[in-house]
């Protein structure tokens, strides 16, 4: 039988954190004047998450955590119902040509297996769209999954995350275009986080990394730096989550799966505000 997966499982060929920037040159133009300098960007490269051989998609995304990105796909998709599930990953890609992108093999149990194939769908995606490629309609909005409905997290809790929250970004400190996703404990201490140049990989990334490590979600909040979109909601309930906070607005279809889900929803969290959208217990 296979070895179960285990926690932070070491890979010798990982992509290091600096794979995911890179140094241009630039003309940086001021009024009246402009100067030649350096930048660093983001770097995004395809990344295929091969089930048994199979590829099943293709995300754009950042060439760090993968790992964790694969495990946290794997979950809030559905494509495996728990951690144990999945039996062994492994990266290949040439370092030498990372934008030709990084294959991520997972082997994973056979029933679950023949359910992805029952199912199966080609996913072409752009930097973390959960719905491209789908279907049809029907396959859009998916039933989202319960949770254990907890009490609204403490503002002050809210407000201390949000402010330490670009601290915790060196990714998006360098370059500007990482999204964050980050797990905060009942006080509001950021114990956790990914970054992604798509808002949807950074959660898989974040998830994916915390059901690796066996973390309680109903013990602190997930905090991600952008709107509180469907998939967002969607990807955090099937994990476990019971509160989402956003530094932008919820949409609709949010706010309706989150309270048929049971979970906490704040939106616009900035310093010094917050709105809460949903609250799963009312006091």
């Amino acid at each position: 039988m296979a070895a179960r997966l285990k926690p932070h499982m070491a890979d010798s060929k990982h992509p290091c954190r600096e794979d995911s920037v890179c140094a241009v040159p630039v003309q940086r133009c001021h009024p009246g004047e402009a100067e030649l300098a350096e930048d660093l960007i983001a770097q995004e490269v395809p990344v295929a998450l091969v089930y048994n051989g199979i590829s099943h998609v293709v995300m754009m995304a950042s060439p760090l955590d993968l790992e964790d990105f694969a495990v946290g796909f794997s979950l809030s998709e559905g494509i495996v119902a728990q951690v144990g599930e999945i039996y062994d990953i492994s990266l290949d890609y040439d370092p030498a040509n990372l934008e030709q992108g990084v294959a991520v093999n997972l082997t994973i149990a056979a029933q679950r297996q023949m359910e992805l194939k029952r199912r199966r769908r080609n996913l072409t995606g752009r930097t973390g769209c959960g719905l491209c490629g789908t279907e049809s309609l029907q396959e859009a909005v998916r039933p989202v999954s319960p949770v254990a409905p907890q009490p609204l997290v403490d503002g002050a809790a809210v407000e201390r995350a949000v402010a330490t929250l670009v601290a915790n970004q060196p990714l998006q400190a360098m370059t500007g275009a990482f999204h964050g996703a980050a797990w905060c404990d009942p006080h509001g201490n950021i114990l956790q986080l990914r970054e992604d140049v798509g808002r949807h990989n950074a959660l898989d990334k974040l998830l994916g990394h915390l059901r690796r490590s066996d973390v309680d979600l109903s013990q602190g909040f997930v905090l991600v730096s952008s709107r509180a979109s469907y998939e967002m909601v969607y990807k955090s309930s099937r994990c476990g989550a019971a509160t989402l906070v956003a530094v932008s607005a919820p949409t609709a279809l949010a706010l309706k799966q989150a309270r048929e889900a049971g979970l906490n929803l704040i939106g616009f969290a900035r310093p010094g505000r917050h709105v809460v959208y949903h609250r799963a217990i009312e006091e």
